[in-house]
């Protein structure tokens, strides 16, 4: 049939992978040996005729092609299913090699699948009859002893953990290609997810990331490597290996073009346009949907959820399986426990398959499998929830529910090896892949200008938190909104409920995730133990009984509880009193937060090894934001308090039940903020210079007394190279001006600075012809730098004039103070550009290439790649517009909307499944971003949406109220819009500089 039709190859690839129902087939290929008996993969473009000449003896078969660097992303269990037999034919014939160890836990696992439970006699008979791996058996003791552990794991949870140990395997999907160097040595060639490979025998010895590589070519049986340059590689421009022939040269080039393109690229390539007179090269070009094409379209629900059977499993009676992540685990594999369908794998079409096609419409396996897949229609009670878009909805209630039921079903599972997370996929968001192909987390975040290049997860990549039972209904929605109450005090007290859960989970890192770390290592003094604890333990303790307090008014509120009282608990303002009242029993324990401060800081400087056990507990998921903010928490949280309780009051008439304890909630609470301002303005500063000094090298002595930040930033340095990006940092006595260096932590390296006492500022734009340039004079050097905008341009030029008052109205900290800082080495009446050297600045301005997983997301790094700035006032604006509550996230070109817990904190917005999570699965830091509403030709059609947008990154989220759509734009909006000095100092006291 095919043949006849001269079909494409894609018509085949498309008839097998609708007979197995099998949605993610784009991981698949089809296989079969050409006329010199090469192995080679069917081309999806070309006829089916012109590549089998000879189909009656040619085996075509059916087996995986691309495997992605975390088996996470594979979200169908079919399809894992598919990936588990691979490893196992990978296994049996060789090509999966590793130790003893973990070829015994790896048959162990394919055991439980096909077997069951553990059972001494029925292992060994089935030992016996199944040969896994040549030799085997030598691993038989070993293999039942790993058996004996894995009682109760469903078959789907076997193909999850074999899978878990397989992609940390080095052959992992490793096929070998034979190929000599330039000096003749022998050596193997493969492709994967991450880029190139170069192994000697098994061993690997060499790797080429597709961020290093420029270009593929092949010139007969040379396969060339063109590499991109690297002042700290040894590699020559261009690398050539010798192949055994043209043929097998081309074909492995055809293999690589596929992987990067399958891996790299956002969408298929569109073809090239024809030549008029003659082509040059090959046209061969990769054909069907990419890795994030394929994770966006099973996200979209785009498709119906199948039943199969497993073929090689004899377990009849299999438990179900929640198919929620664990907190380690990026997706749980769901297990179905009535399949329907017969899978067979490694297909053999031989030309009774393409007859059958003719025939019937249906392929048929080869002699060696020859079962039939089932397909009856599925079925479901209607107690099951309605089904949308393949995934079961239910109602709120329920969804609470199940989240609860889910957090208590994962804690025992948290033990498991980490698969990683959903952010942990290269394809998880438009911009960002790291070097081992994922994406660049498990904390990365929505970041359109970095670069694909990073090699650790970091927060900044997009969430594609791929979870069916997070879409929702229009239907769902409204009977929500018809059952709970619509006013607004309703909103400002369900506020107080969501910013606690947040605020108290903020208090859990210091009290239970960084005690009990320290406890375990062992490395703080006692005295600074004792001082941490014994006044955060009061506050975590008083905050838990609040918001349960918060919670019980909220249940009787909605009439979830007590229905006939209602009426007398639609308020909050007595709950807030009884409790701010009862809060300012705690302020001697807040009054300590300055010494915790500055005696952990002091600390971390005589101890190294408190100093590593730090930078290694930021480092965990949990410490979402530097360790320090976490001790200013408290602090922050009164003016939270403080906010809310002046927005109720405004809100309330004097007539109203609630208003007079509102009235006296907002007075008790606006004293304690007032005697604590001053001190924490002080803490705020301190802190932000001990987390600019992580940011810096080059200088030892940042944080010195009297120094006070004011902005930092992104500028373009006029040098003798041209415009140069540069990190602008502007304190109260001085300029820094870095570079991102090449250094393992990713690090800004200082260049030069310039002191501000006698300093002037000028524009300069006609004198050299650069927009939005200023020149800035010293007294002994002088420096041209030009913003992105005239925006930009004008919050500099603000800000430098304001420090260079300050410095002439205080004698303030003398240049020399910087004496660890590079030496500028400018003759005194120098006033010419600056000639700095670059020898050590060839670090892309927007890439992540370097990126380690230690300060690669903070705020300084985001305003590198996003080219803007934000000053200290920013930060404090910040600080007062945090907000946590669950949004309706909807992608531009997807359907439906997907419920997800979020927090905005320090210019970020950071997601998660369900406020009961520990960790943030995604962040999106907003600098650069704007905030907009959806026009009509967007076609979004729903309530209480705003757009959040980043030249082509395009996100909507829909909030549940009018309240709720205002408060989420007004704390936004002070991200995505940075205030100028005057208009922010307009609307706040004046800042203590």
């Amino acid at each position: 049939f095919f043949l006849q039709q001269r079909a494409p190859g894609k018509v085949l690839h498309d008839a097998v992978c609708n007979h197995l129902n099998l949605v993610e087939g784009d991981y698949f290929g089809l296989e079969f040996p050409d006329h010199k008996k090469m192995m080679v993969w069917l081309d999806l473009l070309k006829p089916v005729m012109k590549q089998i000449r000879r189909p009656k003896h040619v085996v075509v078969k059916f087996v995986v092609k691309f495997f992605p660097p975390d088996h996470a992303q594979l979200q169908e269990e079919l399809t894992r299913y598919l990936f588990a037999l691979q490893v196992k034919q990978d296994l049996a014939q060789g090509r999966l090699t590793c130790n003893d160890t973990s070829t015994a836990l790896l048959i162990s696992h394919i055991v439980q699948s096909e077997i069951g439970d553990f059972d001494e006699t029925i292992d060994r008979e089935h030992l016996a009859k199944n040969k896994y791996i040549p030799q085997q058996e030598a691993l038989e003791d070993k293999i039942m002893e790993f058996h004996r552990s894995h009682m109760g794991q469903t078959p789907a949870e076997s193909d999850f953990q074999l899978l878990e140990i397989a992609r940390r395997l080095e052959m992992y999907g490793i096929r070998l290609h034979p190929a000599k160097d330039r000096e003749g040595t022998k050596i193997n060639l493969a492709v994967a997810n991450t880029g190139i490979l170069v192994f000697q025998g098994h061993t690997k010895i060499n790797a080429f990331n597709w961020a290093k590589v420029r270009k593929l070519s092949f010139k007969r049986k040379r396969f060339l490597i063109k590499l991109r340059p690297d002042v700290n590689s040894s590699f020559q421009d261009t690398l050539e290996f010798l192949m055994a022939s043209r043929d097998f040269c081309k074909c492995f080039w055809k293999i690589c073009v596929e992987h990067h393109a399958f891996f790299r690229l956002f969408e298929e390539p569109k073809p090239k346009p024809k030549p008029v007179l003659f082509s040059r090269g090959s046209s061969f070009r990769f054909s069907g949907r990419t890795q994030k094409q394929v994770l966006d379209y099973v996200k979209e629900g785009g498709h119906k959820k199948v039943q199969f059977e497993r073929k090689h499993s004899k377990i009849h009676s299999i438990r179900n399986m929640t198919a929620q992540p664990s907190e380690k685990h990026a997706e749980v594999p769901k297990q179905v426990s009535d399949f329907s369908a017969h899978f067979l794998f490694n297909w053999e079409l031989r030309s009774l398959a393409v007859q059958s096609c003719r025939q019937g419409k249906e392929l048929k396996a080869s002699a060696e499998d020859t079962g039939q897949r089932k397909s009856p229609a599925l079925k479901k009670s209607p107690k099951e929830g309605r089904k949308v878009d393949g995934a079961v909805v239910s109602t709120v209630e329920e969804e609470e529910e199940a989240a609860k039921d889910r957090m208590q079903q994962n804690r025992p599972q948290s033990q498991q090896p980490s698969t990683g997370s959903l952010t942990g996929s290269p394809h998880l968001s438009e911009l960002s892949i790291n070097s081992q192909g994922g994406p660049s987390v498990a904390n990365m975040s929505l970041s359109p200008n970095l670069s694909p290049d990073a090699k650790q997860s970091s927060p900044l990549i997009s969430p594609l938190l791929n979870d069916p039972s997070c879409i929702r209904t229009d239907d769902e929605e409204e009977v929500k909104r018809r059952r709970f109450p619509t006013e607004k005090a309703y909103f400002i007290a369900k506020e107080v409920a969501t910013t606690e859960r947040t605020y108290l989970k903020d208090l859990e890192v210091i009290t239970s995730w960084f005690q009990n770390a320290v406890t375990k290592e062992d490395c703080m003094p006692e005295t600074l133990k004792n001082l941490i604890f014994s006044n955060f333990e009061p506050l975590h303790k008083f905050h838990t009984g609040f918001l349960k307090e918060i919670e019980q008014r909220l249940a009787l509120w909605e009439g979830r509880s007590n229905a006939h009282i209602k009426g007398d608990y639609q308020r909050i303002g007595d709950v807030m009193l009884k409790n701010i009242q009862s809060m300012k029993q705690l302020t001697i324990h807040l009054w300590k937060h300055n010494e915790i401060l500055i005696e952990l800081e002091n600390g971390i400087k005589s101890s190294r090894k408190l100093e590593t056990f730090c930078r290694d507990f930021e480092l965990q998921k949990v410490c979402y934001l530097p360790l320090n903010t976490f001790l200013l928490r408290p602090l922050h949280r009164l003016m939270h308090y403080k906010q809310i309780m002046e927005r109720l009051c405004k809100h309330y008439p004097p007539s109203h039940v609630d208003f007079r304890d509102s009235r006296a909630a907002l007075a008790e609470i606006s004293e304690m903020v007032a005697q604590l301002h001053g001190n924490m303005i002080k803490m705020e500063n301190f802190q932000k210079l001990h987390e600019l000094k992580k940011d810096l090298i080059g200088i030892d002595n940042l944080v010195i007394p009297g120094r006070e930040f004011i902005r930092l930033g992104s500028l373009s340095k006029l040098s003798g190279k041209g415009l140069q990006q540069r990190m602008f940092f502007l304190f109260n006595d001085i300029l820094l001006y870095t570079s991102r260096g090449l250094t393992a932590s990713n690090q800004f390296k200082v260049h030069g600075h310039l002191p501000l006492y006698d300093m002037t500022i000028e524009e300069s734009e006609e004198e050299w012809g650069v927009p939005h340039c200023l020149t800035l004079r010293g007294q002994h050097q002088s420096i041209v730098v030009a913003a992105s905008t005239r925006a930009e341009m004008d919050k500099w030029t603000e800000d430098i004039q304001m420090a260079i008052d300050l410095a002439e109205k205080s004698s303030g900290p003398a240049p020399e103070l910087l004496a660890s800082s590079p030496t500028d080495n400018k003759s005194p009446d120098e006033t010419t550009v600056d000639q700095e050297s670059e020898d050590d600045l060839s670090a892309s301005r927007t890439s992540l290439e370097r990126q380690s997983p230690h300060r690669g997301n903070t705020t300084v790094h985001v305003c590198w790649h996003r080219n803007t700035s934000v000053s200290m006032i920013d930060f404090s604006i910040a600080v007062e517009n945090q907000l946590s509550g669950n949004l309706l996230r909807k992608f531009k070109n997807s359907n439906g909307w997907q419920k997800l817990w979020v927090v905005f904190t320090n210019f970020c917005m950071f997601f998660y499944k369900s406020h009961q999570d520990n960790h943030p699965l995604a962040s999106l830091p907003l600098l650069g971003y704007s905030l907009t509403i959806p026009l009509e030709s967007e076609n979004i059609h729903k309530d209480y949406v705003f757009k959040l947008h980043f030249k082509s990154h395009v996100y909507y989220f829909r909030a549940e109220s009018e309240y709720t759509f205002e408060r989420w734009m007004e704390v936004i909006r002070s991200a995505t819009s940075s205030a100028s000095r005057t208009r922010a100092l307009s609307h706040k006291e004046p800042h203590a500089y």
